[in-house]
């Protein structure tokens, strides 16, 4: 798999579901715009966006769950996985990342951190809380 980094905002409300062993996952989507100047105009012009299905597990779904909302500006650190699908109406490709991290992008807003004790998460390594104070 391929290692991925992207900033984007975040186009829904995260979506919580423990999965039948009882293990939290958290997924969301994000979409990733790119901009550019034009010196001719004088204005930015976006181009075109990319929408991620961004899936977290354990500690960090909990903490993406209660912290990160619709709208918010996000970074995303971890493996891409490019899926093609098929339905009986039509057929597409689905580009999913596997979350290592995720946090509020800090150079469009602010937020507060908050440590969490990793014997809340069974003593799973990685696990980090973020406070979002708006």
């Amino acid at each position: 798999m391929t290692e991925i980094n992207i900033n984007g905002n975040v186009v829904g409300e995260p979506v919580m579901v423990p999965t039948k062993s009882g293990v939290a996952m958290c997924s969301l989507r994000v979409a990733v715009n790119s901009r550019k100047f034009d010196k001719a105009t004088q204005i930015w012009l976006d181009g075109d966006t990319t929408f991620f299905n961004v899936t977290s597990w354990r500690g960090l779904a909990e903490n993406v769950a209660s912290c990160v909302k619709k709208g918010d500006p996000v970074v995303v650190v971890g493996k891409l996985r490019v899926r093609e699908w098929t339905n009986e109406e039509k057929s597409g490709t689905s580009v999913e990342i596997e979350a290592a991290s995720i946090g509020h992008d800090l150079s469009r807003g602010s937020s507060e951190f908050t440590r969490v004790s990793r014997s809340e998460f069974d003593g799973l390594e990685g696990a980090a809380g973020i406070s979002h104070t708006g």
